[in-house]
C-alpha cells in the first residue's frame, strides 16, 4: 500500500494521439506519474492514456481489465494525476494481498480493543484516501462480505469501524482495476453483479503487450540502463524481442532484460542472450533460414502497413523499428514460400 501525491508530464495532444501519419515521431516517450516512470510510444497504449485523462475529469468510479504486467497501475495513476484530485492523497492497495481476517479492518479502520492485537485505534485505507483517489487493484479478490460493505461506501453510505460507535464519511474517488473475467466471476457467485456495475461506471481496457510492438523496445532500453555497463540491444536481439508473445507482459520483458544484461558477451545483446523460448525461432527467421515467423509480429506489420496503405517509413514508425528492418522482412517474406500470402506494397 502506498499513499503519494505527485506530478506527471501532459500528454501529446489529442490529434498527435489519434493521428497514424503524424511524422514527429521524435517525441519524449518517457512519462512519470506519481512516482512510478512509464515508457509510452504505441498508438494503442497514447489512446488509452487519452481515455484516462478525458475520464480524469469526472468522479465516476473506474474499471481497468488487462493482464497481469501489462500497466493497469500506470492507467490508475494517471487517471489520478490529471483528476483534480490530483495534489489530493493517492491510496493503493492489493485486494489479494490483504489477509482475509484483516481485510475489514484494513480497509474501514478499527477501534481499539475491537480484536486481539488492536492496542490502539487505526484508520482504514477509505479514511486515508479522503478527498483523493483510492485504487483497488486485483479487486475481484475481495470476499463476498467485504463487497456488501464496499457497495454501500461506494453508493455514498457512512460506515462504521470495526468495533466502532461512530460513522465515518468519507469522499474517494475508487479506481479499481482485474486481471479476471469479472462477468465470468458473477455467473460462478464469486463476485456481486451490484458492485460490478457501480465500479464500472466507466471501463478501459489495457492491451497486452504482445498488441503493441512499439512499446516493447523503448521499454526493454529502459530496463537496460538499470543495469551498470550493460550492453546495447543488437538490431538482431530487437527482432527477437518484437517476435516474442511476452505473456508474461511487461515483468517478464524486464526479467529477460535482467538476464541478458548479465549473459551478454562483449557490447552487444544478441538473440542468445535473451531467455526466450522462441529466441532461436526468430533468429533464423531474421537471417533467413526458417520464413515461419512469429505469427503475432507477421500479422502486426500486416495490419499496419493496411493502417498506412502501404507506406513503409510509416508503418516502420509506428511499429518502432527502422525502414531497414521492416524492408529486410518484407522482402524475407517475399522470397520464402510461407502459407500466407506477403503484403506487398511500395512507398
Amino acid at each position: 500500500m502506498s499513499i503519494a501525491p505527485g506530478k506527471a508530464k501532459t500528454l501529446p495532444p489529442k490529434d498527435f494521439l489519434l493521428s497514424a501519419d503524424n511524422k514527429n515521431m521524435a517525441i519524449d516517450s518517457r512519462y512519470c506519474f506519481l512516482g512510478m516512470p512509464a515508457i509510452i510510444v504505441s498508438q494503442e497504449m497514447l489512446r488509452v492514456l487519452e481515455d484516462a485523462r478525458l475520464v480524469a475529469r469526472s468522479n465516476v468510479s473506474v474499471l481497468i481489465a488487462g493482464e497481469t504486467g501489462s500497466g493497469k497501475e500506470i492507467v490508475a495513476r494517471a487517471i489520478h494525476h490529471y483528476s483534480l484530485r490530483c495534489a489530493k492523497p493517492w491510496v493503493d492497495i492489493n485486494c489479494a494481498a490483504l489477509p482475509e481476517q484483516l481485510m475489514e479492518s484494513e480497509m474501514f479502520g478499527h477501534e481499539r480493543g475491537a480484536f486481539s492485537g488492536a492496542d490502539s485505534a487505526k484508520a482504514g485505507f477509505f479514511e486515508l484516501a479522503h478527498t483523493g483517489s483510492l485504487f483497488l487493484d486485483e479487486v475481484a479478490e475481495l470476499e463476498p462480505r467485504l463487497q456488501v460493505k464496499l457497495l454501500r461506501v461506494l453508493d455514498g453510505a457512512p460506515y462504521y469501524r470495526v468495533g466502532g460507535t461512530r460513522k465515518v464519511t468519507v469522499d474517494v474517488r475508487i479506481i479499481a482495476a482485474t486481471n479476471q473475467d469479472l462477468q465470468q466471476a458473477i455467473l460462478q457467485g464469486k463476485f456481486r453483479a451490484d458492485l460490478y456495475h457501480r465500479l464500472k461506471q466507466y471501463s478501459l481496457a489495457v492491451p497486452p503487450l504482445r498488441e503493441r510492438v512499439a512499446d516493447i523496445v523503448p521499454l526493454a532500453e529502459h530496463f537496460l540502463k538499470k543495469h551498470p555497463a550493460s550492453a546495447c540491444l543488437s538490431e538482431l536481439a530487437k527482432d527477437a524481442l518484437r517476435s516474442y508473445s511476452w505473456p508474461g507482459n511487461i515483468r517478464e520483458l524486464q526479467n529477460a532484460i535482467a538476464h541478458a544484461a548479465i549473459h551478454a558477451n562483449g557490447y552487444e545483446i544478441q538473440p542468445e542472450d535473451l531467455p526466450l523460448p522462441a529466441q532461436s525461432k526468430a533468429a533464423r527467421a531474421v537471417t533467413g533460414s526458417d520464413c515461419k515467423l512469429d505469427g503475432v509480429e507477421r500479422q502486426t506489420i500486416l495490419d499496419v502497413l493496411e493502417k498506412t496503405a502501404g507506406h513503409q517509413q510509416r508503418a516502420a514508425d509506428l511499429l518502432g523499428i527502422s525502414r531497414r528492418t521492416l524492408s529486410r522482412k518484407l522482402k524475407l517474406y517475399r522470397l520464402q514460400s510461407c502459407e500466407e500470402p506477403v503484403y506487398s506494397c511500395q512507398d
